[in-house]
């Protein structure tokens, strides 16, 4: 059976209380269910302790939004990999479109906080992703492998193994993205595939999960995950709450079980 994984990104939502809720929601759907896919979710900072806490006693990753990549510095705002751990998470999001455009991100600060993270021993969720502008001038796959290169670089083999990479189209991100077709979607991770397969050799990158990200919902779930070049979700607005998210990952494990 195909290992899927699947997961969400809050943004900036849910207050302590919401947060505890959807957490006890998830963690009671999964011990009933035991559902056979690697499951994530990234809650704001402020409730990030939280919803560890109500979490721990399941296989469910908590994954901080963003880090910096030094310790400690005079960095106001800023949260660094020992406080993200102390925090109870144990995975961090990286490089996140909207963390480029209006933070002034780029491809060498993902770099910094992907070998923080690895450093600190937290699952990298390295996010890449192609402009409308981009993907209508035919470059994607030049942006995204760009994107990739950058991200790894300086990254060993053996460190590579322990991240994820996740293809989220700027195109297809918030409340007016449009959904990437699974095609499309399929076609673009295989060839991020065979970047890594070129630069750490064909074992390790056949093992890299890569998971799309872009207005997943209940509608296209299956249809993504179908695809053999996509290893899991990562949804945003359509697992805000946890009935929803709970929804898709009990139909995309039926599906792959059947499949």
């Amino acid at each position: 059976m195909k290992k899927v994984w699947i997961g969400t990104g809050w943004k900036m939502n849910h207050l302590l209380a919401e947060a505890r809720e959807y957490a006890q929601k998830l963690n009671s759907f999964i011990q009933q269910e035991k559902p056979q896919a690697s499951i994530f979710i990234c809650p704001p900072f402020t409730a990030l302790s939280a919803v560890a806490q109500e979490l721990k006693s399941s296989p469910v990753h908590i994954a901080s939004q963003n880090i910096h990549w030094l310790d400690r510095a005079a960095a106001t705002g800023e949260i660094s990999p020992l406080m993200v751990k102390d925090a109870g998470a144990d995975m961090v999001e990286i490089g996140h479109s909207e963390r480029k455009a209006a933070f002034g991100e780029n491809d060498l600060t993902v770099n910094l906080k992907v070998k923080a993270a690895l450093q600190h021993e937290l699952i990298p969720l390295i996010c890449v992703g192609d402009s409308a502008f981009e993907k209508e001038n035919g470059v994607s796959q030049e942006t995204l492998i760009k994107q990739v290169k950058i991200a790894l670089h300086g990254i060993s083999p053996e460190e590579v193994s322990r991240l994820i990479l996740a293809y989220e189209p700027v195109w297809a991100i918030g409340e007016s993205g449009v959904p990437a077709t699974p095609e499309f979607a399929n076609s673009i991770q295989q060839q991020i595939r065979n970047s890594l397969c070129v630069m750490f050799g064909e074992t390790i990158g056949k093992s890299i999960p890569i998971l799309y990200g872009g207005s997943v919902n209940q509608d296209n779930a299956l249809a993504l995950i179908a695809q053999p070049s996509i290893d899991g979700l990562f949804i945003g607005r359509a697992a805000w709450k946890a009935d929803g998210f709970i929804s898709i990952i009990r139909s995309v494990v039926e599906f792959v079980h059947k499949n």
